[in-house]
């Protein structure tokens, strides 16, 4: 398994920006380690997709879509738990 490449919604980009300090911190550590194990231990697959799993950082929730073919972990949300799942 080679290097995945983080590749960020613009979504995304604009709920990470909302999070405190310390938690963005927290979050891109978490999001930026994901390039190199893209499916660590205590991830999960969002049900009714192919792709799509949840990462936990704390209070947070990072969606992403792991596209194997090409090498690319695509952030689709970063929220407070409560609202990750909501559309």
């Amino acid at each position: 398994m080679g290097t995945y490449r983080i590749e960020w919604k613009r979504s995304a980009l604009r709920e990470l920006k909302h999070l405190d300090r310390p938690a963005i911190s927290r979050v891109i550590t978490a999001i930026e380690s994901l390039a190199s194990n893209p499916l660590p231990t205590g991830i999960r697959k969002l049900q009714g997709s192919q792709r799509t799993y949840r990462l936990r950082v704390g209070i947070y929730r990072v969606i992403y879509e792991l596209h194997e073919s090409r090498l690319i972990v695509e952030i689709i949300r970063v929220r407070h738990r409560r609202d990750a799942y909501r559309e």
